[in-house]
């Protein structure tokens, strides 16, 4: 599956900014939980990395929040990235975009990282290279934020995905169509269990790692350097 391309579809992109609150439960509330993990350490005038910026909704709510906060996002997407510069308008003073993935971020370092519904597109090896490159590039103490798709360990992946589209799917509340996309999902996308997510989040030299949000399929953690 090339998980890019949905991301430079004209429509897709046009599509992003108002149908991801509608897809993912609590969606501003998550923003806004991620913004006072990373605020908890972070100071006042902070540099931020975010990767997996583009739609630039995470962006805006941060910087809405945190007025001298920096920010440096990355993404490969170029669409989503010009979508995340509308989004932001004038606060995109305050962020540097890069176009390309983690081993094209700034060396910072940074006081916090945040990586929202982006993980769940990569493999386990290339998820924890890009979370390995994270944390060199943090300050000792920094805190990560991630959420993505995931599922309790020693549950059903597919039941849980089905829990979502139907929570997405505000019109028709067919729970047959809801199974039927979440086995394509489960198929298409490498998503682990909530145990070798924290496992992963350990090999890659974090600490501290809790979970902090749990939505049917969605699952964040907030770890520490």
């Amino acid at each position: 599956m090339d998980t890019l391309r949905p991301f430079t579809d004209a429509t897709a992109v046009a599509r992003y900014a108002e149908e991801t609150p509608r897809k993912v439960p609590g969606y501003a509330d998550l923003h806004r939980m991620a913004m006072l993990l990373l605020a908890e350490r972070a100071p006042e005038m902070a540099d931020i990395l975010v990767y997996g910026a583009g739609g630039g909704l995470e962006l805006k709510a941060f910087a809405e929040a945190r007025p001298g906060w920096r920010f440096a996002g990355v993404d490969p997407s170029a669409e989503m990235l010009d979508l995340a510069r509308d989004v932001l308008g004038p606060l995109g003073t305050r962020a540097e975009l890069i176009q390309g993935y983690m081993d094209d971020a700034p060396q910072g370092p940074f006081d916090g990282a945040a990586c929202l519904l982006t993980l769940h597109f990569l493999g386990r090896e290339e998820r924890l290279k890009a979370l390995q490159a994270m944390r060199c590039r943090m300050k000792p103490g920094a805190r990560l934020v991630v959420a993505h798709h995931s599922y309790p360990a020693g549950s059903d992946l597919p039941s849980w995905l089905a829990r979502s589209v139907a929570f997405a799917d505000t019109a028709s509340h067919d729970l047959a169509k809801a199974a039927a996309s979440a086995e394509t999902m489960s198929s298409q996308l490498p998503i682990l269990s909530s145990d070798d997510e924290e496992a992963l989040l350990g090999r890659a030299g974090f600490c501290d790692i809790a979970l902090f949000y749990a939505a049917f399929s969605f699952r964040g953690w907030v770890a520490t350097v």
